[in-house]
């Protein structure tokens, strides 16, 4: 059976993503909490254009947040290389922390996607590197899940209407820390 070749986005298609993902940064940076359609509104494109480009609010901040996603997900093996196992794990989530205390950028599309249950394939594969590499090494529990600790990782940068707190962040990290070492490292 012969397949159709794909035809490339129009330039037409390609401008509205461009403007939807600038607008979607402009709009988070100044609201977290802004809507898909009032995106859509300030970026000139319908609900079509949008949801046909974007599907949910997920894909939209992976979408927008790319760079910030790609650099947490190469510091894994840097920090493994550099550190020990739970040492790396520990600057890991201080990293995506405090990106969340800062920008919100990865730390937004990470919550996004723990608040929809679901997860970013390549972030999670990040993670579940420092945790095997951890798990390897007998200083993280064996019954330690990637998606678990990626959610409970998820409310190091969660306020709740507070101002962030940095000591808040540390303090909560290291119960988590310790609570993924195994029985003999406690």
């Amino acid at each position: 059976m012969m397949r159709t070749p794909r035809r490339a986005p129009r330039s037409d298609a390609l401008e509205n993503r461009a403007r939807i993902i600038e607008t979607a940064h402009a709009a988070f940076t100044g609201d977290p909490t802004a809507s898909l359609q009032a995106i859509a509104r300030a970026a000139g494109v319908g609900q079509g254009t949008m949801y046909r480009h974007f599907p949910d609010r997920e894909a939209l901040l992976l979408a927008v947040y790319r760079e910030e996603l790609d650099a947490l997900i190469a510091a894994a093996p840097l920090l493994l290389h550099e550190y020990g196992p739970l040492e790396a794990l520990r600057r890991w989530f201080e990293r995506l922390a405090a990106d969340g205390r800062v920008t919100g950028g990865a730390s937004l599309a990470v919550r996004a996607a723990t608040r929809a249950g679901r997860h970013h394939p390549p972030i999670a594969a990040a993670l579940d590197l420092l945790l095997r590499a951890g798990k390897e090494a007998g200083q993280v529990r064996p019954d330690a899940e990637t998606e678990e600790i990626l959610l409970l990782g998820s409310s190091l940068w969660r306020t709740e209407g507070a101002s962030p707190c940095p000591e808040r962040s540390r303090r909560m990290l290291t119960v988590i820390i310790d609570g993924l070492r195994t029985d003999a490292r406690r």
